[in-house]
């Protein structure tokens, strides 16, 4: 494991020793990481004021920021929540919502709170998923803010599988050079 990782009022995030996390990351506070998932580059994953929690095989590309929201009306806030075989594209914003497994995000798109995207989903690059909205199971969600333009076809489902396969095979290759070459040797 690498990367800054901190706790915070006292909770020590659990990272699992097959997940990648860069070098530059940083994992702050109530977060746990499934196995062989990856977080790259630049990513941030701030469970500070609530949990997170990411699921197996599941990859955040550079730059993504995940947060969430407090217990501000007594309600217990809104935790994020990330599950398995789920792509999340570069400097996308994840807040305080629900991502189902296998799910992909696209590049610089934002899914705000309370905000669900179902099983086998699709938000494009670029949208934005405003509070409340459910991007139901096989649906692709695309604009800003973003609404449902089609339904995906069988086999750009299967691709979903294939990214988050490929992105978790990355992260072990990563991780097996980390291991063969300690950050800081020679």
């Amino acid at each position: 494991m690498a990367g800054l990782i901190l706790p915070f009022s006292g909770v020590e995030p659990a990272i699992s020793e097959t997940a990648f996390v860069a070098d530059t990351a940083t994992i702050i506070g109530d977060v746990v990481v499934g196995e062989r998932s990856g977080l790259w580059f630049g990513v941030v994953v701030r469970g500070d004021l609530n949990s997170i929690r990411i699921g197996c095989n599941t990859n955040l590309q550079d730059g993504t920021i995940v947060h969430v929201n407090h217990d501000r009306y007594g309600d217990g806030g809104d935790p994020t929540t990330i599950g398995d075989n789920v792509t999340i594209g570069h400097l996308a914003l994840i807040h305080a919502c629900t991502i189902g497994d296998g799910a992909f995000i696209g590049m610089r798109a934002v899914v705000m709170d309370k905000a669900v995207v179902e099983t086998d989903a699709m938000v494009a690059a670029g949208a934005v998923v405003t509070p409340g909205k459910v991007v139901r199971s096989g649906q692709l969600w695309a604009g800003t803010p973003a609404r449902h333009v089609r339904d995906l076809r069988a086999d750009e489902i299967a691709d979903f599988s294939y990214n988050a396969s490929h992105y978790a095979a990355l992260a072990e290759a990563y991780l097996a050079q980390r291991v063969a070459r300690p950050v800081g040797s020679d």
